[in-house]
Parts: C-alpha cells; structure tokens; sequence
C-alpha cells in the first residue's frame, strides 16, 4: 500500500459510543444534519468556501457538487446562475434532504466514485466540501473528478484538516443517546497536491484555519474547553483551489 493510501481510524468502542462507515452514518445523521446551530466545522466551512469562490463567476456553468449532502452551499450556487448544478453523495438520505429543501434538484447517489450522469470535460467547476476524508480511495476520486473538469476548469475542495485528525479529532454526532463517530482516513495534503499536480491540475489557492480564541465561545457553551485546550493552535479546515492546467 501506498503512503498516500495509509489510513489511521480515529473512534472510541464503548457502551455509548460507535463508529460507522460514512454512508450508513450520514443516513442517521441526515435526519438533524441541517439542524446544528452549534456546529463550528460547519460554521467554519461555510465562512471558508465562502471565501473561496467570493471572486468566482458560476453563471451559465456547469457544476458538479461531490459529497453535496444536504446542499449546504447549494442555495448561494443557485443564486449565482448556474446552467446546471449536479449533486452526487453516497448517503440516499442526505440526498432525500437535498430534494426536500430543492426541489427538482439533480443529484445521485454515487458508487465507486464514479460520476457517471457526466461526461468527459463538461464540468467548468467541481465543489467537494468536507467529504475527502471519508473516501477510502481518494486517489480514484480525484482521477474521476479530473476526467469530467474542463481545461482550465477550477476544482474547490475543503475538509477537515489532516493534523487535526492526526492529533485524534473525529467526527461525531448523537443519534438516540448514543454518540455515532464517522470513521476518517488521513490525506495529507502535500500528498494530495503531489497527486493532483501528477493529473494537471495546479494549485492556485490555500487556506486554512486553526483552532485560536476567535473559537473560545463555541467551546464554552459546549462545556468543552478542555477540547480547546488540547486542539489550540492546531489547523482544523482547510480550503484548496486546482485549475486544470492539461488534459
């Protein structure tokens, strides 16, 4: 196995707490997913992709959004003007959502990383937000995402940053008293530009965001400080821009 292959699992066995591969998780999850006003992951990866496309112009595009979940940034992509916005997640029940809060939407369910319903070179945008880290073979994503991206198109990624994961950080939620923990697997991403930089794609733009006290009011009233404590200074999201260079 690759080094860009290596995984490391985070989670915790106990009475109260479980962990789950991502489709069967985000299918639990997709119940109260839009519904967590005091998630800092989301509030930090909605100012971040915000950021990111601030100076983008997506009218009369065509966009594909991998792992679009529940269609968190759906609403500002629609606004924008769009020819055609395709959504694509493993998870049928955020996809469920996504055709509740939209409907007509175009999305579908995906297997094996294929984006089949796209031909080659059609998209001028491909979003993934919060998704690498849950795939178990990121290297076959990016070659699909690649195949359907125009030259000269620009692929905008975030996700939880790979030190945090390092240093134990996970994804979790309660479901009917029991804390759920969506299994991860570490990318770095010097790997994944070396990767992405093998498939023409270049990076044009990075950010990324660390735990500091701009974030202390999200932990108190979550009466986790000692979190804090633990992840301070740490990168927890981080954002990346790619321009397809070559075919």
């Amino acid at each position: 196995m690759s080094a860009f292959n290596k995984l490391k699992k985070f989670f915790v066995r106990g009475a109260n707490r479980s962990d789950m591969d991502p489709e069967p998780a985000y299918d639990l999850w997709s119940e109260q997913y839009d519904n967590q006003p005091g998630n800092l992951i989301l509030a930090l990866d909605k100012d971040l992709f915000n950021l990111l496309i601030k100076e983008l112009d997506f009218r009369l595009s065509v966009i594909a959004d991998v792992g679009c979940g529940t269609g968190r940034h759906w609403q500002e992509l629609l606004d924008a003007g769009p020819q055609r916005l395709v959504g694509f997640d493993v998870s049928s029940g955020m996809l469920t959502r996504l055709k509740e809060k939209v409907p007509g939407a175009e999305a579908y369910l995906i297997k094996d990383y294929r984006l089949t319903e796209l031909d080659d070179q059609t998209c001028d945008y491909l979003i993934s937000t919060l998704a690498i880290a849950h795939m178990n073979d990121f290297d076959k994503a990016l070659k699909e995402w690649t195949r359907v991206l125009k030259p000269g198109g620009l692929m905008i990624l975030t996700d939880y940053h790979p030190n945090a994961l390092e240093n134990g950080a996970n994804r979790t939620f309660q479901y009917h008293n029991k804390m759920i923990s969506v299994r991860n697997r570490i990318y770095p991403i010097e790997s994944i530009k070396q990767m992405a930089g093998q498939l023409g794609l270049e990076s044009i733009r990075f950010i990324e965001r660390k735990i500091d006290e701009s974030m202390v009011d999200f932990y108190q009233k979550q009466h986790a400080m000692h979190v804090y404590a633990k992840f301070k200074g740490i990168p927890i999201i981080y954002g990346i821009i790619f321009k397809k260079i070559s075919c």
